[in-house]
């Protein structure tokens, strides 16, 4: 699976399982961290953990399995999936770090196609 692939699987999870506010960011040119960001709010502290429980189990059946994982215990969890990483916040965890403000350089992927839109 390529790194567009996964991204989009990825975006298509957390769609599933209502993830608010869902955007991925290309930063391939700006970082040797990874090359995309896909970031999510969830709703509640259970909520953020169900979200990234189940994008682990849902990659894990295609034989995807993270290199790491931070911030179980808090309101922003980590997924490293090597070229992807998952950031999955509580809404002021995610106003409070903004991500999409700090790699503003980024290019925003287009996810229209994986997820639906807010109600």
């Amino acid at each position: 699976m390529d790194r567009m692939e996964l991204v989009k699987k990825i975006a298509r999870v957390l769609d599933d399982k209502k993830a608010i506010d869902i955007k991925a960011l290309e930063i391939t040119e700006l970082t040797i961290v990874a090359d995309a960001f896909v970031i999510a709010n969830g709703t509640s502290n259970t909520h953020v953990k169900s979200l990234a429980n189940e994008v682990e189990y849902e990659l894990s059946q295609i034989g995807i399995e993270p290199n790491h994982i931070e911030g179980k215990a808090t309101g922003w969890i980590l997924l490293d999936y090597g070229s992807v990483v998952i950031h999955i916040f509580l809404s002021d965890s995610r106003e409070y770090y903004n991500l999409e403000r700090l790699w503003a350089d980024a290019k925003e992927i287009d996810l229209s196609d994986v997820i639906t839109e807010d109600e």
